[in-house]
């Protein structure tokens, strides 16, 4: 199968950076991307409809969102078309789609980044990492666009949607949760910084404007509440260490 032309369905920070790396690592591909903020033009931005005939429509939508997006789109695509989630959570969206895409393929995927890592990184994705979970595409198709990806210079980890949830809780969640919590301390850098100190403010600084993200994640991932019931534990511990 060749794709001629992705769909993004969704035009915020993540559906404008896929809408750059499109561009980028395919440019013979016709990109249509369908904003409730942008009048189509026919030639960037397309009505729902027009996006949803692509050969690939990925979803760039919040997770809580997904959903209504899927059944938005799902009456007007071709046959054969694919469905690309991206969504951070992977257990959640990955049970719709199996729940309604019916003959239609998907594949479930996590990019293990966005656009404030690729900016710092000034485009450079080595060592970027992209997850393929639950998917129904036929194995050739699936074989192609992991080897495509690969191609590109992304690194390619398969798992289940549980293992990466699971993860997930553990790593970008935790991350999340630390960040937030650091800035609403108000804990700025220094001119005396640490060197430790300084990763734990780049991480801070790459997560604290996602609250809406990081509600979604807790909210859709069944891991998440576990990971605080952990986090509490060990702070009581730690308190008691200064304690004693």
């Amino acid at each position: 199968m060749t794709i001629r032309s992705v769909g993004i369905v969704g035009y915020g920070a993540f559906g404008k950076l896929l809408f750059t790396l499109v561009g980028r690592f395919a440019p013979s591909v016709e990109i249509r991307v369908f904003s409730s903020h942008e009048k189509p033009d026919g030639k960037k931005f397309f009505t729902l409809e027009e996006t949803a005939q692509s050969d690939a429509v990925v979803l760039a939508v919040p997770i809580h969102a997904f959903e209504g997006a899927l059944k938005k789109i799902l009456p007007h695509m071709r046959d054969g078309g694919i469905v690309v989630d991206v969504a951070t959570v992977k257990v959640h969206t990955a049970a719709i789609l199996k729940r309604l895409a019916g003959n239609q393929p998907f594949i479930a995927t996590h990019p293990m980044w966005g656009p404030e890592s690729y900016e710092k990184r000034n485009g450079d994705i080595s060592g970027f990492r992209i997850v393929l979970a639950e998917h129904s595409l036929p194995g050739d198709v699936y074989k192609m666009l992991a080897e495509f990806l690969k191609q590109c210079g992304f690194d390619v980890v398969e798992m289940t949607p549980e293992q990466h949830d699971k993860h997930l809780a553990e790593t970008l969640f935790l991350t999340h949760f630390i960040g937030q919590i650091v800035a609403q301390g108000g804990f700025n850098r220094t001119e005396i910084d640490t060197v430790s100190f300084g990763y734990l403010m780049d991480a801070v600084e790459s997560v604290k404007h996602d609250e809406k993200l990081f509600k979604d994640v807790y909210t859709f991932n069944p891991y998440c509440k576990d990971v605080l019931e952990r986090f509490e534990m060990s702070e009581s511990k730690v308190s008691k260490l200064l304690e004693g």
